[in-house]
């Protein structure tokens, strides 16, 4: 077991630069403590069936309501993002009351029960078994968000929940405990953690199975955490997602889709588009308006009402932009618009970037940049957008604008992601949900945190099964007396 030596962490702003905020991780006794009491609450939260924990849930929500502004501040704290801190809780808010409402539906649809059609005599009913903890391991760049997507469903299954929020955006959890706390029932069952990798990964080794959203590299070390205890894990890990433009797509339509995609959150979001393909002919008009709309872009600083793009969250996410903007252009790439981070204030910008002359040898079209870089790229026939669309290791989601839907559908069916946007861009919120999706190759593991998959994923099914008439006994067992049929 990890053994934790628990030091206060210091917490970066990102507008400023400055070291503003501190955390206190837990120590070994403390998570022991924390993670005891909740298993214990569980029993009890799984036996007021699900009907009960939507009440609960939405009393939660309306005490969110309560302290909206204080969620928000907290969020543009942690991101340096104000309007999208906003839309941020809001969508939370929205969650809980959306899976509230859904969640007994689904549940019920899932009883089975009847008789065997293999053995007329037996009976059986399913029940199912929700784990008693679940922890989860959230990212920095949409704290709120991420922080409750998976926790929501899981506690309408009747889990008990411990989130360890990132350690670079961990402000908005102490508003968010307090909205928590608020209904005392959900406090019993549901908190937060402070740390970094050790607490992440103390946490794995008491929890019964982890939802994980972040890194490759991180996802990869919880996955094998959690293969070495016989746990499930369902990771949500990175993408470089990419949109087809064809022959036939409106230019303007497809100029804005690609321009959002890309430098909405600075970028920072696993489903921002990261390469962009354009059918040849329609390439250089295509170029020349995104360098237009590129241009209007402006940097949010001091704040938002001064433009679009925020600061980077984390520091060292503009030196891996930067790294891959020097590597392409070393090996023949050209920035039309924008280039590298520059510091603002303390914080830390980057322009919307737009590069041409790019290929896969180079870092930037095969790598994670999570920044508002655009590389555009053109390709002849369909066959070849298909193929640079999925020569790639990652298998998020992608993107495709056509002149018809027929088309973009055509097109967007061999695209190996798991989410595809069809005449627009990241779409994938949109139907969070309703529609299951998986992530494919890198991108993660596990069923869906999307649709159905994303309450089902938290139980073990059981079934009960009831011999109807009286039992066959040994003493009169043979061989040839009995079918398969039979029961013995």
């Amino acid at each position: 077991m990890t053994t934790l030596t628990p030091q206060p962490i210091p917490v970066r702003n990102p507008r400023t630069g400055e070291f503003d905020f501190e955390i206190q991780p837990p120590s070994t006794i403390e998570l022991d403590a924390i993670c005891v009491s909740v298993r214990k609450a569980q029993v009890q939260w799984d036996a007021a069936g699900v009907e009960h924990r939507a009440r609960v849930l939405l009393a939660w929500a309306d005490a969110m309501e309560a302290r909206k502004s204080e969620l928000i501040a907290a969020e543009q704290l942690d991101t340096g993002r104000f309007k999208i801190a906003e839309m941020m809780v809001g969508a939370t808010i929205g969650n809980i009351r959306s899976w509230a409402a859904r969640a007994p539906k689904l549940l019920e649809a899932e009883h089975r029960e009847g008789m065997s059609s293999a053995w007329g005599n037996v009976a059986f009913e399913s029940q199912l078994r929700p784990f008693s903890l679940l922890g989860v391991i959230s990212p920095w760049n949409q704290p709120i968000f991420l922080a409750t997507v998976d926790a929501i469903p899981a506690l309408l299954a009747g889990c008990s929940v411990v989130v360890k929020c990132s350690e670079y955006a961990p402000r908005f959890s102490a508003p968010l405990m307090d909205a928590v706390r608020a209904v005392p029932e959900l406090a019993d069952v549901f908190t937060f953690i402070q740390g970094a990798g050790e607490t992440g990964q103390a946490l794995i080794e008491r929890a019964d199975a982890i939802c994980f959203t972040g890194s490759v590299p991180t996802g990869r070390k919880v996955a094998e955490a959690c293969a070495r205890r016989f746990i499930p894990s369902y990771l949500e890990l990175g993408g470089k997602d990419a949109v087809i433009v064809t022959q036939t797509a409106d230019l303007e339509r497809a100029v804005q889709g690609v321009l959002r995609g890309g430098v909405y959150a600075t970028g920072q979001v696993c489903h921002a588009i990261e390469r962009v393909y354009v059918q040849r002919n329609l390439y250089p008009s295509f170029v020349n308006r995104l360098v237009d709309a590129a241009s209007a872009i402006k940097l949010a600083y001091p704040g938002d009402a001064n433009g679009h793009i925020g600061p980077f969250i984390m520091a060292k996410q503009a030196e891996i932009a930067d790294a891959q903007l020097d590597d392409a252009v070393a090996k023949g790439a050209r920035i039309l618009i924008g280039g590298k981070s520059e510091k603002r204030g303390g914080g830390i910008y980057m322009p919307a970037t737009v590069l041409v002359d790019v290929n896969h040898d180079m870092d930037i079209m095969v790598e994670e940049t999570f920044a508002p870089v655009i590389p555009v790229m053109p390709y002849d026939e369909e066959a070849d957008a298909v193929l640079l669309a999925n020569d790639s290791k990652f298998g998020l989601s992608g993107a495709v604008i056509a002149g018809t839907v027929d088309e973009a559908r055509r097109i967007g069916r061999q695209i190996d992601a798991g989410g595809i946007s069809l005449q627009d861009t990241t779409l994938t919120g949109a139907i969070i949900n309703d529609a299951e999706k998986s992530s494919f190759k890198l991108s993660g593991l596990g069923e869906s945190r999307m649709g159905p998959s994303a309450i089902m994923r938290y139980f073990r099914r059981k079934v009960l099964m009831t011999n109807t008439t009286e039992p066959v006994l040994m003493s009169s067992w043979a061989e040839s007396k009995f079918s398969d049929g039979d029961v013995a």
